[in-house]
């Protein structure tokens, strides 16, 4: 039979032994869970993104997944369905942004954001959207709206900036 003593060594073998594992292990789950729930925000978002892509193509007469830039006249029937469907992609964004962006984000969170901010990039290129954009981004999230606005910026800068060094005078191609 054991001891009182050996009782009391066991004892506290267990509690500075088996304390901290236990406190490791439940942080290791925590963060299992946490990677779980990020994920699953990531494809429920990723979900809506498919179903608004397939929103568009059901709407192909606003040929809104052309990228030349060149622009189409529009019945004020269409502009309206164009402007309705350009704000279901503004709310996506936002709830994006709002469950995925952190400033701070660790390694996981960053590489879910970037495919989140190349969709954001994809779109604020494209002339019309920036043309509509303060009036989508009105009543949204502060943070948000200062986040995709400087997107367009850096998004207009860029695609200016081709187009005016071929137009301007003495550049022209030379073959």
């Amino acid at each position: 039979m054991l001891s009182l003593e050996t009782w009391e060594l066991l004892s506290y073998i267990v509690t500075v032994v088996g304390l901290p594992f236990a406190i490791i292990v439940f942080l290791m789950e925590q963060r299992k869970e946490r990677q779980s729930e990020d994920e699953e925000i990531y494809q429920r978002l990723s979900d809506e993104y498919r179903e608004f892509l397939k929103l568009v193509l059901d709407n192909a007469d606003l040929q809104l997944l052309r990228r030349d830039g060149r622009a189409q006249e529009l019945t004020s029937e269409q502009q309206e369905r164009r402007l309705a469907i350009f704000g279901i992609l503004i709310s996506l964004f936002e709830r994006a942004y709002l469950l995925v962006y952190e400033e701070n984000m660790n390694k996981q969170t960053r590489r879910l954001w970037k495919s989140w901010e190349d969709y954001m990039r994809e779109w604020v290129a494209r002339p019309e959207f920036r043309a509509a954009l303060p009036e989508l981004v009105e009543g949204e999230d502060e943070d948000f709206t200062r986040y995709i606005e400087e997107l367009a910026v850096d998004e207009a800068r860029k695609h200016a900036a081709p187009r005016a060094a071929t137009s301007a005078p003495g550049n022209t191609p030379r073959a």
